[in-house]
């Protein structure tokens, strides 16, 4: 312990040009003495004096803490999230298989496309505000997230226009008319949703950038259990169905965005990043969309690819079944996904708070800390997963046949949560690091190139129905997930921060103070 004071002591000495350009540490608006906790690491990292076991055991002791605080609640938020559309899915299975199969499409087909392109256009705030948060350049968090609304609220005017002619565009892709007017039904439900999506993804990625996650958390619990009660008051009582359930998704996403917006206008502890409104928010939006473009396709071309297995299902021999089998593997798989993609947060925000701070060797520590512990709870869960297979449809409907379906599909399931507890999180130090121009590439080669044709071989040539495509989709994740591991642990860290040096120089050079 000793040493590990010693080493803390030594942070003055260890502090980045970076840092020492900013002035003295500011109290972070967080208010949890990250910027302390951050230099602690560095110091503790780089202390030779200290035997390596000793070194890695108070390391790993200070980004526990750090990871904990920041990842818990943030997986909470996204499964709390996740779960609101889960039980919308539910309660649609419980109407009927084709209701089931219907909210399936409408979900995965055509929600999740505007889903991955507003999440994926919201991480350009992720790399920014995080790496402007570890230089202490607080008041640019406020202009990056009034900037990445603005674009996003413009992207989702198009995006409605597709959502309104949802059925003609499932029937020239080849999916059933009874099934594909179903899906329409829903997806016209969830317009508004498109428009809280692109109030909720910036404000979330605003407050993760400074650890502030656990209010997320309370108002994504509280809407939660409204949304439950009234989805159950809408598609039974009033008999509203499947638009009935949409438009009850809508509005509760509708209530987490402004629940959110509140609390950083009133928080105190958002009184450094968050001071109005400005004009500036309108200047710089050309670049500001081009890395936003960059980060949509990057994420795009993942949820995408998913979207593509619900799509080509449909086109299989008998499509209800295999829609509805799909539908619970992959709500299962969705809602676990959601611990990943709270790690992924995590693992951004560390990244880019540690190249923002100029701390190569603590941006290094923590990619490797909350990989593997993100691998250990996804093998513990696809364990659970494997031993409940013969139950886990009847939580959404009670046919036997896809129970049946669900139980062969399980397997494969469970591999899919195995590669997800490593790949979503390499994902989220590529956006901590600002790589999403070359993640897209190598999204592009695995998904697209080598994965939808391996499934569509094994699916339709050789016969193996839904199992086949999920195959071959699983043969480009794995793919993209090696490449990943193999350039993430071969990156120069100190390269990475003065990258990151030069990416905040040139934004603020963007926005001249009117």
């Amino acid at each position: 312990m000793s040493g590990s004071a010693d080493a803390a002591g030594e942070g003055s000495k260890l502090q980045s040009p970076l840092l020492a350009a900013s002035g003295p540490p500011a109290t972070a608006s967080g208010g949890d003495g990250g910027h302390e906790v951050s230099r602690r690491l560095e110091s503790i990292l780089s202390d030779a004096s200290l035997p390596w076991t000793r070194r890695m055991a108070a390391a790993s002791a200070v980004e526990m803490r750090l990871l904990v605080r920041l990842a818990a609640p943030a997986v909470l938020v996204y499964m709390i999230n996740y779960l609101m559309s889960m039980s919308t899915q539910i309660f649609c299975g419980h109407l009927g298989t084709l209701e089931l199969a219907a909210a399936s499409l409408g979900n995965n087909g055509i929600q999740i496309f505007a889903f991955g392109l507003m999440l994926g256009m919201g991480s350009a705030v992720e790399t920014l505000c995080g790496q402007a948060y570890g230089a202490l350049k607080h008041d640019m968090l406020g202009i990056y997230l009034q900037r990445a609304t603005i674009l996003l609220m413009a992207t989702g005017v198009p995006l409605a226009a597709v959502y309104a002619f949802s059925r003609p565009i499932l029937v020239l892709l080849g999916e059933s008319p009874e099934i594909a007017g179903a899906a329409a039904v829903f997806v016209y439900g969830l317009i508004p949703q498109i428009f809280a999506y692109a109030a909720i993804f910036p404000i979330q990625k605003f407050l993760q950038a400074q650890s502030i996650v656990v209010p997320s958390a309370y108002i994504s619990a509280a809407t939660l259990a409204v949304h439950v009660a009234l989805s159950y008051l809408v598609i039974f009582q009033l008999g509203l169905g499947l638009l009935g359930a949409s438009l009850t998704l809508s509005i509760s996403n509708w209530v987490i965005a402004v629940g959110q917006f509140v609390y950083i206008v009133v928080s105190r502890r958002c009184r450094l990043t968050w001071t109005g409104f400005s004009w500036q928010a309108f200047s710089g939006l050309s670049e500001f969309f081009k890395l936003s473009v960059a980060s949509a396709v990057m994420l795009c071309l993942e949820t995408w690819y998913y979207q593509i297995l619900v799509l080509i299902a449909g086109l299989l021999k008998d499509p209800e079944l295999a829609l509805a089998s799909l539908s619970v593997c992959m709500t299962v798989s969705g809602w676990v996904f959601m611990i990943s993609v709270g790690f992924n947060a995590a693992a951004s925000v560390r990244v880019s708070n540690e190249l923002g701070a100029g701390n190569p060797k603590s941006a290094a520590f923590s990619v490797t800390v909350v990989t593997v512990l993100s691998l250990i709870l996804s093998v513990i869960i696809s364990v659970i997963i494997l031993l409940c297979r013969d139950y886990i449809s009847y939580i959404f409907t009670e046919g036997e046949d896809v129970s049946r379906a669900v139980s062969q599909l399980t397997p494969l399931l469970a591999f899919t949560l195995i590669l997800n507890g490593i790949q979503p999180v390499l994902s989220g130090v590529a956006v901590g690091c600002g790589w999403q121009a070359f993640v897209a590439y190598v999204n592009v080669g695995c998904y697209y190139v080598v994965g939808i044709p391996l499934g569509c071989l094994l699916g339709f040539y050789f016969d193996l129905g839904a199992a086949g495509i999920w195959c071959g989709m699983i043969g480009g994740t794995l793919m993209q997930t090696l490449i990943l591991v193999w350039v993430t642990f071969r990156t120069n860290w100190n390269k990475e921060v003065e990258e990151a040096m030069k990416r905040l120089n040139k934004w603020e050079d963007k926005s001249p103070i009117a």
